[in-house]
């Protein structure tokens, strides 16, 4: 039997290579027909090759996904922003919160939620019993949107896929989104947060509890009760007493 799947294994790795060298050839045969909407750099061909060598069964670290994202260009984001925010906390954690992009200080000093709107998030997750360093916190969207506007679509279909990374590099047993823009995205619907908060659903065998962002409850305290309500339902499933 172990004979059977080492060979059933290598065969999936040499599918999956070849599956990656076709894309990597489309991607040229396109952009050589002039053909736009799509990025075939030779950043991308390259990102391509290495994941065609690499073991898919192989996980990658935050360290690879960070040094992969660089110095992001894929979005028009990019132009304003001072720092790339990519996250921090633990690798380890078994609780992730995702917001959805940076504000001014989180631009500033390059952490997420550092500002008026993290320091209510700290507040909640130590109401939960644990601290910042036990959690991982991030975003839907890496830079700052000018004047902290809404991200656009394409800016959060350029930024999503590092999220993805991030959250199978981490593979928490929970995850917790911060608003409508965080849980529309992780969840893919278009449901508004008042409908999606305090329920679990799944995301990969992950548990997600969606809930108001801190930003909302600075403008709506009359909500903090309903994101308690979320919380406590968190740190139940957590095994927090």
């Amino acid at each position: 039997m172990p004979q059977r799947l080492d060979r059933k294994n290598q065969m999936n790795k040499g599918n999956f290579a070849a599956t990656v060298e076709d894309v990597r050839n489309t991607l040229r045969f396109l952009e050589q027909m002039g053909c736009k909407g799509f990025d075939a750099s030779s950043e991308v061909l390259n990102t391509l090759a290495a994941w065609g060598r690499k073991d898919v069964f192989s996980v990658e670290t935050l360290e690879d996904i960070r040094t992969d994202l660089g110095d992001c260009q894929r979005c028009r984001l990019s132009e304003g922003r001072t720092n790339i925010v990519f996250g921090c906390g633990t690798a380890h954690a078994k609780l992730i919160f995702i917001g959805e992009g940076p504000g001014y200080e989180e631009d500033r000093q390059g952490q997420p939620f550092v500002g008026a709107a993290g320091q209510l998030l700290t507040k909640i997750i130590e109401a939960i019993k644990l601290t910042r360093n036990q959690v991982y916190i991030c975003n839907i969207v890496k830079c700052r949107p000018p004047g902290n506007r809404n991200p656009m679509p394409d800016e959060i279909a350029a930024c999503s896929p590092f999220l993805r990374r991030q959250i199978a590099a981490i593979h928490p047993d929970f995850i917790c989104t911060l608003g409508s823009f965080a849980a529309q995205t992780l969840l893919e619907t278009k449901e508004p947060i008042s409908k999606l908060r305090g329920i679990f659903y799944d995301y990969m065998g992950i548990k997600v509890m969606p809930t108001y962002h801190p930003a909302f409850l600075l403008r709506n305290p009359d909500k903090k009760r309903s994101v308690w309500e979320d919380m406590k339902k968190l740190m139940k499933a957590l095994g927090i007493d």
